[in-house]
Order: structure tokens, then sequence, then C-alpha cells
């Protein structure tokens, strides 16, 4: 027998609100169009072991958008990374190839801090 869930109910049980709709939230993000997002890009070393790492934040777009932005960016400068928290990780200085692919995409906002 398969484990899925029924229904989902986000592990609400009972509910004494008779007004009480078990539908899910959606924290649906708006998305803004590249042109008119405006993304920081910057280095950081704190608590990476002296590692260096280039962090993008600033995003208008949903966590599916940014996973996949982030594997694009990853690809493009081939190395490794994450998306976590609305920002995307790339492991390594790559400040500038990352702002030139930004710009080559559309995000004319962009800027290097």
């Amino acid at each position: 027998m398969s484990k899925k869930k029924l229904y989902n109910t986000n592990g609400i049980v009972y509910s004494t609100n008779s007004d009480f709709n078990y539908s899910e939230e959606k924290n649906s993000r708006e998305t803004l169009p590249p042109n008119e997002q405006l993304l920081k890009i910057k280095l950081d070393k704190k608590h990476r072991g002296g590692k260096v790492v280039t962090i993008i934040e600033g995003f208008a777009m949903g966590e599916s958008a940014i996973g996949s932005m982030s594997k694009q960016l990853k690809t493009f400068c081939g190395s490794g990374g994450s998306a976590k928290n609305n920002e995307i990780i790339i492991q390594g200085d790559h400040k500038e190839k990352i702002w030139q692919w930004l710009i080559k995409n559309g995000y004319i906002k962009s800027k290097k801090i």
C-alpha cells in the first residue's frame, strides 16, 4: 500500500473554528521581469572556513525559478553552489562572470558590491 497523504492539512488535526478552511495557503511571490529586478552580487567568506563564495540576492521570483537560475549559473561558472533563502550561493570568486551573465540575460539593474 502506498504511503501517500490523502489530505494535505499541514499538520492540522482538528480545528474548533467553524470558518476554518483546510486549503493550503500559497506563498506565491510576485515575479518581476528581469529588467526590473535589482540584484546584488557580493563576495563572502564568513563562517566558510576561509573559502570565498559569490552571493546573488534581491530576487523577486518564486523558489522554483531561483532554483533553475541557480543551476544555470553553476553550470556557467563550472562550480558548485546552492539556492537558499531567496539567494544563490556559488562557490568561488565568480563576481565578474556572474555579473556579465546577468546583464546578458536581461538583469540590467544588477550591481556588484
